[in-house]
């Protein structure tokens, strides 16, 4: 069976919360690469858990946001997001997980935001939506670029376990994961 179809091709009924969708499917075959432009396979049965977390774009301070970025809803605070992910490391790791951030921001982009802000773990660059795609993510588009909606999913032996969708209060989120972790 060709796993990498597994959700791709059932696309969730109009009603049916993406939540709903996804919990206890595969993690369908993918690589993605990360900042360094090395491939990290996201289908594993690794015994830590994943913590995968979509974002739509972290800011740059000598780049201009697109347009009337901060009134789209959900769209501004992913660099804040990274950086509460970022300075809660040491909790996923003592509950034997892995946070995975994940953008459709280019290879590049991803490397210097990880240097600037000091992310010691990996963030993935789905610029060409592979796993978007096969996971039916939430997605908008503005100035066409598409960007991933913020979404977190925890994935232990490749089973989705948990989604968080959608993500509204960014300092609240990563407190929300972790008690999830502590609980499950």
């Amino acid at each position: 069976m060709d796993d990498t179809k597994t959700i791709k091709d059932q696309i969730p009924p109009i009603n049916m919360k993406i939540n709903e969708f996804l919990i206890n499917k595969p993690l369908p075959s993918i690589s993605l690469p990360n900042q360094e432009g090395n491939l990290l396979k996201l289908n594993r049965t690794d015994t830590f858990r994943l913590v995968i977390y979509f974002y739509s774009l972290t800011g740059h301070p000598d780049k201009k946001l697109p347009k009337n970025w901060s009134q789209i809803q959900g769209a501004s605070g992913c660099t804040l997001q990274n950086c509460i992910f970022r300075d809660n490391y040491e909790n996923f790791i003592q509950l034997n997980a892995i946070p995975i951030g994940v953008s459709t921001q280019s290879v590049d982009y991803i490397k210097e935001m990880t240097m600037r802000l000091g992310i010691q773990y990996d963030i993935l660059s789905d610029s060409k939506l592979d796993c978007s795609n096969k996971l039916s993510l939430p997605i908008f588009m503005v100035n066409n670029e598409t960007f991933i909606k913020r979404t977190t999913i925890i994935v232990e032996k490749n089973i989705i376990k948990k989604v968080f969708y959608p993500v509204v209060y960014i300092n609240k989120h990563v407190d929300d994961v972790l008690k999830w972790l502590k609980e499950n």
